[in-house]
């Protein structure tokens, strides 16, 4: 992909990207710390090497690896909710049980169980 097509694809994923990143881990700063890292990384490997089949989720490798963010249960979460905007059911159901089993957190282990169990009924008709 010509560098420019990148960047405009980068452009493109930044808010959906960092939305869901604020949204799991709640600290905007350290989000988009974590993201802008992953993003530049991805501008520079991404014209030589190719665009993944889902850009999203190809930033979250960088973003999980942020020592920010490690060992933290939110990266896992981000990625559910990728996965199930996707339309990767399956994918997000075993993040959002992965992310369920890493936090401590009795309140986000319900909230997570509750989102994997959503997706096994599927989606909902009135949405």
């Amino acid at each position: 992909m010509r560098r420019a097509g990148t960047e405009d694809l980068l452009r493109e994923l930044t808010p959906r990207v960092l939305g869901a990143v604020v949204r799991r881990y709640g600290h905007f700063d350290t989000a988009e710390d974590a993201v802008q890292e992953a993003l530049l990384a991805a501008a520079r490997s991404w014209p030589d090497g190719g665009t993944p089949d889902d850009p999203g989720l190809a930033l979250l490798p960088a973003i999980e690896s942020d020592e920010r963010m490690a060992g933290d249960h939110r990266p896992h979460a981000v990625r559910a909710h990728l996965l199930e905007m996707a339309g990767e059911h399956a994918a997000a159901r075993a993040a959002y049980l992965a992310a369920a089993e890493r936090t401590t957190s009795l309140p986000q282990q319900r909230y997570l169980h509750t989102r994997a169990a959503r997706l096994v009924a599927g989606p909902r008709s009135d949405r």
